[in-house]
Protein backbone atom coordinates (compact mmCIF):
# COMPACT_ATOMS: atom_id res chain seq x y z
CA UNK A 1 0.00 0.00 0.00
CA UNK A 2 1.29 3.44 -0.91
CA UNK A 3 2.42 5.73 1.89
CA UNK A 4 -0.30 8.39 1.78
CA UNK A 5 -0.32 11.28 4.22
CA UNK A 6 -4.05 11.84 3.72
CA UNK A 7 -6.48 9.17 2.55
CA UNK A 8 -10.25 9.03 2.07
CA UNK A 9 -12.08 5.71 1.83
CA UNK A 10 -15.70 5.59 0.64
CA UNK A 11 -16.39 9.08 1.94
CA UNK A 12 -19.74 10.83 1.43
CA UNK A 13 -20.02 14.57 2.09
CA UNK A 14 -22.94 16.96 2.29
CA UNK A 15 -25.15 19.04 4.57
CA UNK A 16 -27.51 18.03 7.37
CA UNK A 17 -27.12 14.36 6.57
CA UNK A 18 -27.95 14.78 2.89
CA UNK A 19 -25.05 13.77 0.62
CA UNK A 20 -23.81 16.07 -2.11
CA UNK A 21 -21.09 13.65 -3.28
CA UNK A 22 -20.82 9.97 -2.39
CA UNK A 23 -18.15 7.27 -2.47
CA UNK A 24 -15.04 9.47 -2.60
CA UNK A 25 -11.80 7.51 -2.36
CA UNK A 26 -8.33 8.96 -2.96
CA UNK A 27 -4.93 9.47 -1.38
CA UNK A 28 -2.27 12.18 -1.38
CA UNK A 29 1.39 11.86 -0.37
CA UNK A 30 3.63 14.36 1.38
CA UNK A 31 4.82 17.07 -1.00
CA UNK A 32 2.04 16.44 -3.51
CA UNK A 33 -0.46 18.99 -4.81
CA UNK A 34 -3.98 17.72 -5.51
CA UNK A 35 -6.30 20.07 -7.40
CA UNK A 36 -10.08 19.80 -7.43
CA UNK A 37 -11.76 20.94 -10.65
CA UNK A 38 -15.37 20.88 -11.79
CA UNK A 39 -18.45 23.03 -12.40
CA UNK A 40 -19.69 25.58 -9.88
CA UNK A 41 -21.86 23.95 -7.25
CA UNK A 42 -20.53 20.45 -7.92
CA UNK A 43 -19.21 20.10 -4.36
CA UNK A 44 -15.51 21.03 -4.39
CA UNK A 45 -15.88 23.37 -1.40
CA UNK A 46 -17.97 20.77 0.41
CA UNK A 47 -15.13 18.25 0.09
CA UNK A 48 -12.59 20.76 1.45
CA UNK A 49 -14.82 21.82 4.35
CA UNK A 50 -15.38 18.17 5.25
CA UNK A 51 -11.64 17.48 5.31
CA UNK A 52 -11.22 20.60 7.47
CA UNK A 53 -13.95 19.21 9.80
CA UNK A 54 -16.16 22.23 9.29
CA UNK A 55 -18.69 19.66 8.07
CA UNK A 56 -19.29 16.17 9.45
CA UNK A 57 -18.63 13.24 7.14
CA UNK A 58 -21.88 11.50 6.24
CA UNK A 59 -20.23 8.15 5.49
CA UNK A 60 -16.80 6.61 5.09
CA UNK A 61 -13.52 7.32 6.82
CA UNK A 62 -10.70 9.81 6.27
CA UNK A 63 -7.20 9.40 7.65
CA UNK A 64 -4.31 11.73 8.39
CA UNK A 65 -1.34 9.41 8.55
CA UNK A 66 -2.71 6.31 10.25
CA UNK A 67 -5.22 8.22 12.40
CA UNK A 68 -8.92 8.64 11.82
CA UNK A 69 -9.51 12.32 11.00
CA UNK A 70 -12.42 12.56 13.44
CA UNK A 71 -10.48 10.98 16.28
CA UNK A 72 -7.81 13.71 16.28
CA UNK A 73 -8.17 16.44 18.91
CA UNK A 74 -8.73 20.03 17.76
CA UNK A 75 -5.37 21.29 18.98
CA UNK A 76 -3.51 18.41 17.40
CA UNK A 77 -5.47 18.82 14.15
CA UNK A 78 -4.49 22.50 14.02
CA UNK A 79 -0.84 21.41 14.06
CA UNK A 80 -1.49 18.99 11.19
CA UNK A 81 -3.84 21.00 8.98
CA UNK A 82 -4.17 24.66 7.89
CA UNK A 83 -6.88 26.22 5.72
CA UNK A 84 -7.01 29.18 3.34
CA UNK A 85 -10.68 29.54 2.44
CA UNK A 86 -12.57 32.26 0.58
CA UNK A 87 -14.39 33.69 3.59
CA UNK A 88 -13.19 37.17 4.54
CA UNK A 89 -11.44 37.17 7.90
CA UNK A 90 -12.13 39.79 10.57
CA UNK A 91 -8.79 41.52 10.97
CA UNK A 92 -9.74 45.05 11.99
CA UNK A 93 -6.80 47.05 13.35
CA UNK A 94 -4.45 44.17 12.59
CA UNK A 95 -1.22 44.46 10.66
CA UNK A 96 -0.21 41.82 8.13
CA UNK A 97 2.26 40.47 10.70
CA UNK A 98 -0.55 40.20 13.27
CA UNK A 99 -2.60 38.12 10.83
CA UNK A 100 0.33 35.78 10.16
CA UNK A 101 1.03 35.51 13.89
CA UNK A 102 -2.55 34.27 14.38
CA UNK A 103 -1.39 31.10 12.65
CA UNK A 104 0.65 30.26 15.74
CA UNK A 105 -2.45 29.73 17.89
CA UNK A 106 -1.97 25.93 18.19
CA UNK A 107 1.29 26.57 20.07
CA UNK A 108 0.64 29.66 22.20
CA UNK A 109 -1.42 28.18 25.03
CA UNK A 110 -4.48 29.68 26.69
CA UNK A 111 -2.96 33.18 27.05
CA UNK A 112 -1.93 33.47 23.40
CA UNK A 113 1.56 34.81 24.15
CA UNK A 114 4.11 34.44 21.37
CA UNK A 115 7.50 32.98 22.19
CA UNK A 116 10.75 33.67 20.38
CA UNK A 117 10.17 30.45 18.45
CA UNK A 118 6.71 31.73 17.40
CA UNK A 119 8.19 35.01 16.16
CA UNK A 120 10.82 33.09 14.24
CA UNK A 121 8.14 31.01 12.52
CA UNK A 122 6.15 34.17 11.64
CA UNK A 123 9.17 35.94 10.16
CA UNK A 124 10.21 32.86 8.21
CA UNK A 125 6.71 32.39 6.77
CA UNK A 126 6.51 36.02 5.68
CA UNK A 127 9.94 35.81 4.09
CA UNK A 128 9.00 32.69 2.17
CA UNK A 129 5.93 34.31 0.58
CA UNK A 130 7.70 37.66 0.07
CA UNK A 131 5.58 39.79 2.41
CA UNK A 132 8.35 41.16 4.67
CA UNK A 133 7.99 44.67 3.25
CA UNK A 134 4.29 44.91 4.20
CA UNK A 135 4.44 43.30 7.63
CA UNK A 136 3.59 46.55 9.46
CA UNK A 137 0.84 47.64 7.07
CA UNK A 138 -2.89 47.38 7.85
CA UNK A 139 -4.11 44.03 6.49
CA UNK A 140 -7.19 45.65 4.94
CA UNK A 141 -5.13 48.30 3.14
CA UNK A 142 -3.01 46.02 0.99
CA UNK A 143 -3.92 44.57 -2.42
CA UNK A 144 -5.91 41.37 -2.93
CA UNK A 145 -2.77 39.61 -4.10
CA UNK A 146 -0.84 40.71 -1.03
CA UNK A 147 -3.71 39.63 1.26
CA UNK A 148 -3.74 36.17 -0.28
CA UNK A 149 -0.01 35.83 0.24
CA UNK A 150 -0.41 36.97 3.86
CA UNK A 151 -3.09 34.31 4.40
CA UNK A 152 -0.77 31.71 2.88
CA UNK A 153 1.97 32.92 5.23
CA UNK A 154 -0.45 32.49 8.16
CA UNK A 155 -1.06 28.90 7.08
CA UNK A 156 2.68 28.24 6.70
CA UNK A 157 3.40 29.80 10.12
CA UNK A 158 1.02 27.21 11.55
CA UNK A 159 3.68 24.67 10.48
CA UNK A 160 1.14 22.10 9.28
CA UNK A 161 1.75 18.99 7.21
CA UNK A 162 -1.21 19.74 4.94
CA UNK A 163 -2.86 22.93 3.60
CA UNK A 164 -6.37 23.22 2.14
CA UNK A 165 -7.12 26.13 -0.20
CA UNK A 166 -10.53 26.94 -1.70
CA UNK A 167 -10.28 28.99 -4.92
CA UNK A 168 -7.45 31.21 -3.58
CA UNK A 169 -6.78 32.80 -6.98
CA UNK A 170 -10.35 33.83 -7.83
CA UNK A 171 -9.86 37.56 -7.22
CA UNK A 172 -6.25 37.85 -8.35
CA UNK A 173 -4.91 39.23 -11.61
CA UNK A 174 -2.62 37.08 -13.73
CA UNK A 175 0.56 38.42 -12.08
CA UNK A 176 -0.62 37.53 -8.58
CA UNK A 177 -2.10 34.20 -9.68
CA UNK A 178 1.29 33.09 -10.99
CA UNK A 179 3.18 34.46 -7.99
CA UNK A 180 0.79 32.83 -5.51
CA UNK A 181 0.83 29.41 -7.16
CA UNK A 182 4.61 29.55 -7.66
CA UNK A 183 5.09 30.17 -3.95
CA UNK A 184 2.63 27.38 -3.12
CA UNK A 185 4.48 24.93 -5.36
CA UNK A 186 7.79 25.95 -3.81
CA UNK A 187 6.39 25.42 -0.30
CA UNK A 188 5.07 21.99 -1.22
CA UNK A 189 8.53 20.99 -2.41
CA UNK A 190 10.65 22.60 0.31
CA UNK A 191 8.39 21.91 3.31
CA UNK A 192 7.09 18.58 1.98
CA UNK A 193 3.54 19.89 2.42
CA UNK A 194 0.53 18.01 1.16
CA UNK A 195 -1.73 20.52 -0.61
CA UNK A 196 -5.37 20.16 -1.64
CA UNK A 197 -6.63 23.14 -3.65
CA UNK A 198 -9.69 23.96 -5.75
CA UNK A 199 -9.14 26.03 -8.89
CA UNK A 200 -11.26 27.43 -11.72
CA UNK A 201 -8.24 28.06 -13.96
CA UNK A 202 -7.89 24.77 -15.82
CA UNK A 203 -4.62 25.71 -17.51
CA UNK A 204 -3.04 26.48 -14.12
CA UNK A 205 -4.50 23.32 -12.59
CA UNK A 206 -2.88 21.28 -15.34
CA UNK A 207 0.50 22.88 -14.67
CA UNK A 208 0.70 22.93 -10.87
CA UNK A 209 -0.92 19.60 -9.97
CA UNK A 210 0.62 16.26 -9.17
CA UNK A 211 -2.91 14.81 -9.06
CA UNK A 212 -6.27 16.13 -10.26
CA UNK A 213 -9.72 15.21 -8.95
CA UNK A 214 -12.62 15.94 -11.32
CA UNK A 215 -15.82 16.61 -9.41
CA UNK A 216 -19.03 16.18 -11.37
CA UNK A 217 -22.53 16.87 -10.09
CA UNK A 218 -22.87 14.37 -7.28
CA UNK A 219 -19.82 12.21 -7.98
CA UNK A 220 -16.06 12.14 -8.47
CA UNK A 221 -15.60 11.39 -12.15
CA UNK A 222 -11.82 11.06 -12.49
CA UNK A 223 -8.75 11.02 -10.28
CA UNK A 224 -5.19 10.85 -11.56
CA UNK A 225 -2.24 12.76 -12.94
CA UNK A 226 -2.94 15.73 -15.26
CA UNK A 227 -1.78 13.59 -18.18
CA UNK A 228 -4.34 10.91 -17.27
CA UNK A 229 -7.18 13.33 -16.59
CA UNK A 230 -6.90 15.91 -19.38
CA UNK A 231 -7.70 13.62 -22.29
CA UNK A 232 -9.08 15.08 -25.55
CA UNK A 233 -12.72 16.18 -25.27
CA UNK A 234 -13.04 15.39 -21.56
CA UNK A 235 -13.22 18.90 -20.08
CA UNK A 236 -16.08 19.90 -22.38
CA UNK A 237 -18.09 16.92 -21.09
CA UNK A 238 -17.23 17.54 -17.43
CA UNK A 239 -18.34 21.18 -17.62
CA UNK A 240 -21.23 20.52 -20.04
CA UNK A 241 -19.81 23.11 -22.43
CA UNK A 242 -22.31 24.19 -25.10
CA UNK A 243 -20.23 26.94 -26.73
CA UNK A 244 -16.53 27.34 -27.41
CA UNK A 245 -13.88 24.73 -26.73
CA UNK A 246 -11.04 23.72 -24.41
CA UNK A 247 -8.05 21.90 -25.87
CA UNK A 248 -6.63 19.68 -23.15
CA UNK A 249 -3.12 19.16 -24.54
CA UNK A 250 -2.35 22.87 -24.87
CA UNK A 251 -4.76 24.40 -22.34
CA UNK A 252 -6.15 26.41 -25.25
CA UNK A 253 -9.55 27.97 -24.45
CA UNK A 254 -11.47 29.50 -27.36
CA UNK A 255 -14.87 31.05 -28.04
CA UNK A 256 -17.27 29.62 -30.59
CA UNK A 257 -16.08 29.52 -34.21
CA UNK A 258 -17.79 31.75 -36.82
CA UNK A 259 -20.45 29.91 -38.78
CA UNK A 260 -20.77 29.84 -42.56
CA UNK A 261 -18.80 29.08 -45.70
CA UNK A 262 -15.22 30.42 -45.51
CA UNK A 263 -14.26 33.23 -47.87
CA UNK A 264 -10.79 33.74 -46.39
CA UNK A 265 -7.87 31.28 -46.52
CA UNK A 266 -5.08 31.86 -43.99
CA UNK A 267 -1.51 30.70 -44.55
CA UNK A 268 0.11 30.65 -41.10
CA UNK A 269 2.34 28.53 -38.86
CA UNK A 270 4.95 28.92 -36.15
CA UNK A 271 2.68 31.08 -34.02
CA UNK A 272 2.05 33.65 -36.75
CA UNK A 273 -1.64 32.83 -37.08
CA UNK A 274 -3.12 32.69 -33.55
CA UNK A 275 -3.88 36.39 -33.29
CA UNK A 276 -5.23 36.45 -36.86
CA UNK A 277 -7.58 33.52 -36.19
CA UNK A 278 -8.93 35.32 -33.13
CA UNK A 279 -9.35 38.61 -35.00
CA UNK A 280 -11.34 36.79 -37.66
CA UNK A 281 -13.47 35.18 -34.94
CA UNK A 282 -14.18 38.56 -33.34
CA UNK A 283 -15.14 39.92 -36.77
CA UNK A 284 -17.38 36.86 -37.32
CA UNK A 285 -15.52 35.93 -40.54
CA UNK A 286 -15.40 32.18 -41.29
CA UNK A 287 -12.02 31.02 -42.59
CA UNK A 288 -10.04 27.99 -43.72
CA UNK A 289 -6.37 27.54 -42.96
CA UNK A 290 -3.40 25.28 -43.60
CA UNK A 291 -1.15 23.54 -44.07
CA UNK A 292 -0.28 23.26 -40.37
CA UNK A 293 1.63 20.51 -38.63
CA UNK A 294 -0.31 19.01 -35.72
CA UNK A 295 2.42 20.04 -33.28
CA UNK A 296 2.45 23.66 -34.51
CA UNK A 297 1.51 26.25 -31.87
CA UNK A 298 -1.08 27.67 -34.29
CA UNK A 299 -2.85 24.34 -34.67
CA UNK A 300 -5.07 24.23 -31.52
CA UNK A 301 -6.46 27.71 -32.22
CA UNK A 302 -6.94 26.96 -35.91
CA UNK A 303 -8.73 23.70 -35.11
CA UNK A 304 -11.04 25.46 -32.63
CA UNK A 305 -11.89 28.54 -34.71
CA UNK A 306 -11.46 27.54 -38.36
CA UNK A 307 -14.29 26.31 -40.56
CA UNK A 308 -11.73 23.91 -42.00
CA UNK A 309 -8.10 23.23 -41.08
CA UNK A 310 -5.72 21.29 -43.31
CA UNK A 311 -3.15 19.60 -41.06
CA UNK A 312 -0.28 17.21 -41.52
CA UNK A 313 1.14 14.82 -38.94
CA UNK A 314 4.09 16.15 -36.97
CA UNK A 315 7.56 15.46 -38.39
CA UNK A 316 6.14 14.24 -41.71
CA UNK A 317 6.70 15.67 -45.16
CA UNK A 318 3.63 17.55 -46.39
CA UNK A 319 1.93 15.19 -48.79
CA UNK A 320 0.60 15.98 -52.25
CA UNK A 321 -2.89 15.11 -50.99
CA UNK A 322 -2.70 17.82 -48.31
CA UNK A 323 -1.30 20.30 -50.84
CA UNK A 324 -4.13 19.60 -53.28
CA UNK A 325 -6.71 19.82 -50.48
CA UNK A 326 -5.40 23.26 -49.51
CA UNK A 327 -5.48 24.40 -53.16
CA UNK A 328 -9.11 23.32 -53.40
CA UNK A 329 -10.02 25.47 -50.40
CA UNK A 330 -8.11 28.43 -51.85
CA UNK A 331 -10.23 28.03 -55.00
CA UNK A 332 -13.36 28.50 -52.86
CA UNK A 333 -12.08 31.59 -51.04
CA UNK A 334 -11.98 35.23 -52.20
CA UNK A 335 -8.98 36.35 -50.13
CA UNK A 336 -5.75 34.70 -49.04
CA UNK A 337 -4.22 36.10 -45.86
CA UNK A 338 -0.51 35.36 -45.55
CA UNK A 339 0.92 35.64 -42.04
CA UNK A 340 4.38 34.43 -43.03
CA UNK A 341 7.40 36.38 -44.25
CA UNK A 342 9.27 33.28 -45.38
CA UNK A 343 8.97 29.50 -45.49
CA UNK A 344 11.39 26.85 -44.28
CA UNK A 345 12.44 23.47 -45.60
CA UNK A 346 9.65 21.54 -43.86
CA UNK A 347 6.78 23.79 -44.95
CA UNK A 348 7.94 24.98 -48.34
CA UNK A 349 4.60 23.68 -49.68
CA UNK A 350 2.97 26.68 -47.98
CA UNK A 351 5.15 28.85 -50.19
CA UNK A 352 3.83 26.90 -53.16
CA UNK A 353 0.29 27.63 -51.93
CA UNK A 354 1.03 31.34 -51.94
CA UNK A 355 2.34 31.07 -55.50
CA UNK A 356 -0.76 29.09 -56.47
CA UNK A 357 -3.04 31.77 -55.02
CA UNK A 358 -1.24 34.38 -57.10
CA UNK A 359 -1.51 32.28 -60.25
CA UNK A 360 -5.27 31.93 -59.61
CA UNK A 361 -5.53 35.72 -59.38
CA UNK A 362 -6.71 35.53 -55.77
CA UNK A 363 -6.54 38.67 -53.68
CA UNK A 364 -3.49 38.23 -51.42
CA UNK A 365 -3.26 40.49 -48.38
CA UNK A 366 -1.12 40.96 -45.30
CA UNK A 367 -3.11 40.79 -42.08
CA UNK A 368 -2.71 44.48 -41.22
CA UNK A 369 -4.00 45.54 -44.64
CA UNK A 370 -6.92 43.12 -44.50
CA UNK A 371 -8.20 44.26 -41.10
CA UNK A 372 -7.54 47.93 -41.90
CA UNK A 373 -9.65 47.62 -45.06
CA UNK A 374 -12.40 45.84 -43.09
CA UNK A 375 -12.51 48.70 -40.56
CA UNK A 376 -12.77 51.32 -43.30
CA UNK A 377 -15.51 49.36 -45.03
Amino acid sequence: MEDYYFKAEGVSVGYQGKPVIEEISFGIKRGEILTLIGPNGAGKSTILKSIARQLQLIAGTAYIGKRDLHQIGKDRLAEELAVVFTERIHAEMMTCEDVVAAGRYPYTGKFGCLSQEDYRAVREAMRLVQTDEIRHRDFHKVSDGQRQRVLLARAIAQEPDMILLDEPTSYLDVKYKLEFLSVLQQMAREKCLSVIISLHELDLAERISDKVMCVGEGYVDRFGTPEEVFSPGYIGKLFHMTAGSFEENSGNLELEAPKGKPKVFVIAGGGSGKSVFRKLQRANIPFATGILFENDVDYPTAKALGAHTIAEEAFQKISDNKLNEAKAWIDQCDVVLCCREQFGFWDRENGLLLEYAGAQKKKIEKQQDFFHNKQEA
